[in-house]
């Protein structure tokens, strides 16, 4: 049997040359940035870009551990941006001893990613109950059934606890026929830094970042809030 030949990938180059990022196209906030972003990203969707939401999340523990993991945003606002997950993951109890984290929007078919920095915070049980309520009857149950990040036997056991809650918490067709697990809620990102990048051509990237003016929450629809600086490729 023959031994394949591994890919040689410093040989790998793609053509950054679909767009550019100047400081006049620029909206006035990150909010307005990240919107205008964002819609561009759900049209494009139908051309090759999944999970327009999706994003990495990275995160460190109390002993500067890092992880990072792909979830969804699920809200953005003025606050910042929103995501929901079992608060006891191991992005959970990172978050609650290091409530700092950071995001990054791989929109590679557009040649852009957006990065976010800032603190977390717990959302309140009303928000996220408003959110749980809204998710299908199979994945509300599947936040009871999985003890997230947790070691487990085998899928037959995660199968067989969903299959319990399902007896427990039957279809109703209503939105509170399944409760909001006591480990299970929401968090909102709010940024320090956003920063958007677009590929250009040479490495030459546009990478224009917003930054937070002073130390308290700014709202993301402030422009005074901000600054705006260029960053090197």
């Amino acid at each position: 049997m023959t031994t394949p030949e591994p890919h040689d990938l410093a040989a790998i180059r793609t053509s950054y040359d679909s767009g550019r990022l100047l400081e006049a196209d620029l909206a006035a906030t990150p909010l307005a940035q990240f919107a205008a972003w964002m819609a561009d990203a759900m049209a494009a969707e139908f051309a090759g870009l999944a999970e327009p939401s999706s994003m990495v999340l990275a995160t460190a523990d109390a002993d500067g551990e890092p992880s990072a993991r792909t979830v969804l945003l699920k809200g953005i606002d003025a606050r910042g941006f929103a995501f929901y997950t079992n608060l006891q993951s191991r992005k959970g109890r990172a978050l609650a001893a290091n409530p700092r984290a950071s995001l990054v929007f791989p929109w590679y078919p557009m040649q852009r990613q957006v990065v976010v920095l800032g603190d977390v915070e717990q959302v309140g049980r009303d928000e996220a109950w408003q959110y749980f309520s809204s998710r299908p009857y199979a994945s509300r149950l599947g936040a009871w059934a999985s003890a997230q990040s947790t070691v487990i036997a085998s899928r037959e056991v995660l199968k067989a606890r969903y299959a319990e809650l399902a007896a427990a918490f039957p279809d109703t067709g209503r939105d509170d026929d399944v409760p909001l697990p006591d480990a299970w809620g929401g968090y909102v990102l709010r940024p320090r830094s956003v920063e958007f990048w677009q590929g250009r051509p040479s490495r030459l990237h546009d990478r224009l970042r917003y930054v937070r003016v002073g130390d308290p929450p700014a709202a993301l629809d402030d422009a005074a809030a901000w600054r705006v600086e260029r960053l090197s490729p």
